[in-house]
C-alpha cells in the first residue's frame, strides 16, 4: 500500500504538536519526520537550513498553532488565505502551518526529462521543505471536530461502497480490490500519532490514512475494471466523495484538540 499523499506534512504537523505541547522531545519530532533521510528547509531568500533549525521558530508557537493542511483543487479548506503558501500547498496537496507567520511545503518531486530514466543511485534521499509567510491577516481555518470528520467519513464510505458494488469491482487489480475490500473492515493502519491524541482522534486517523492509501493505489490504475470511458466516469464518481472525507478527516484528527 502506497503511502497516502499528504503523509509528510501530516507527520510533521502531529510530532511539532505534541513537542510543544511538552508530550514528546524535540528529537522525537525530527526521527518521526524525518525517518534518518536529511530534511531542508528553502526559504524565500533563497538560503538554506536544516529542518531541525527552522523548527526553532515553532520553539514560540502554541499547539494549536501548529496544523496540517491538505488542500485540493476546489475545496481549500484550511488554507489561510491568497499568498505563496495556499499557491504552493495546493500544488502538491499538502503543507504545514506553523503559527501566524510561517507555513511550510514540501517541495514537489522533480520528474525526469523526456528520454532521460530516473536512476534511483542519482536521487536525493531526502525531502526539501519550501518555507512560505503566510498572509499578514489570515483567514480563520474553518473548524471541523473529529467527531463531524468522523459522521462525514462514515457516510461517505456508505456511499462509495454501495456505488461501487453497483460496479464490476471484481475485475480490479488484486491489490486495489483488496485495499477496497478493507474499506468495509477495521480502523485501519498507517502511522501511529504521538503521545496526547485522544483514541477516538487516532481511530479517525487510522481510518482515513488507510482509505487515502487506497485511493492513491487506485490513481495508479486510474481504468480499474471499466471497460468504457462511461464505467471510468462513474468509479471516478465513487470514489470522490470519499477522497474528499478522507482529506478531511486526516486534517481533523491531525489538527484536533491534544489531551
Amino acid at each position: 500500500m502506497p503511502a497516502p499523499p499528504g503523509q509528510r506534512s501530516a507527520t510533521l504537523a502531529a510530532w511539532a504538536r505534541a513537542w510543544r505541547a511538552g508530550l514528546v522531545s524535540f528529537d522525537e519530532v525530527l526521527d518521526e519526520t524525518t525517518g534518518g533521510e536529511e530534511h531542508l528547509v528553502l526559504h524565500p531568500d533563497g538560503t538554506e537550513e536544516s529542518l531541525a533549525s527552522a523548527l526553532v521558530v515553532a520553539s514560540r508557537v502554541a499547539p494549536d498553532g501548529i496544523r496540517v493542511v491538505l488542500p485540493t483543487a476546489g475545496d481549500p479548506r484550511g488554507l489561510p488565505g491568497p499568498g505563496p503558501f495556499s499557491a504552493a500547498a495546493l500544488v502538491v496537496g499538502e503543507g504545514v502551518v506553523l503559527g501566524d507567520g510561517l507555513g511550510l511545503v514540501p517541495e514537489p518531486e522533480a520528474a525526469p526529462g523526456p528520454g532521460v530514466p530516473l536512476d534511483a543511485d542519482d536521487r536525493w534521499a531526502g525531502t526539501r521543505w519550501l518555507a512560505h509567510p503566510l498572509p499578514a491577516s489570515p483567514v480563520p481555518p474553518e473548524p471541523l471536530t473529529v467527531a463531524e470528520a468522523d459522521h462525514d467519513l462514515t457516510l461517505a464510505m456508505t456511499e462509495t461502497i454501495g456505488a461501487l458494488r453497483r460496479l464490476d469491482v471484481a475485475r480490479l487489480p488484486p491489490e486495489l480490490a483488496k485495499g477496497l475490500a478493507s474499506l468495509r473492515g477495521d480502523d485501519g493502519g498507517g502511522p501511529e500519532l504521538p503521545v496526547g491524541y485522544g483514541p477516538r482522534a487516532r481511530r479517525l486517523s487510522a481510518r482515513a490514512t488507510t482509505i487515502a492509501a487506497v485511493l492513491a493505489l487506485a490513481s495508479i490504475d486510474a481504468s480499474g475494471a471499466a471497460v468504457n470511458a462511461y464505467e471510468t466516469g462513474a468509479r471516478d464518481a465513487a470514489l470522490r466523495p470519499l477522497a474528499t472525507a478522507a482529506r478531511r478527516a486526516r486534517a481533523a484528527a491531525i489538527n484536533s484538540p491534544l489531551e
